[in-house]
């Protein structure tokens, strides 16, 4: 029995949508806050996630994970490491939170805000 796949594709390939999520979650965690479509949000909350999660506790293991992910970009690591990470370090999960915000006029797509909570 076949069942759907739980990717958004967003009408990209595969190498697309990767750096997509990647530009994406280097954003929310750079600005800590972001007006983006309702699906891309969607999609880039578990990445977000995952991330601040690996964040939270500093080892070098974590700290080359991350890295693996920026292509080598400190300024963010940096951030993760030192700002995100202990500020949720008591926190299980739902780091971020999604915001339906309004409709663009013409393709009706619902615009969101994802940020930190």
């Amino acid at each position: 029995m076949s069942y759907q796949g739980r990717t958004r594709k967003f009408g990209r390939k595969r190498d697309q949508r990767k750096h997509l999520m990647r530009s994406l979650s280097r954003s929310v965690i750079l600005h800590e806050r972001i007006t983006t479509t309702e699906a891309k949000a969607k999609s880039v909350r578990p990445y977000v996630e995952k991330l601040v999660t690996r964040a939270s506790s500093d080892t070098l293991a974590n700290r080359r994970f991350l890295l693996s992910r920026f292509n080598n970009d400190t300024m963010i690591v940096s951030k993760l490491m030192r700002d995100l990470g202990p500020k949720y370090r008591d926190r299980k999960g739902g780091y971020t939170r999604i915001i339906k915000f309004e409709r663009i006029p013409g393709s009706g797509r619902t615009t969101a805000i994802i940020e930190f909570v």
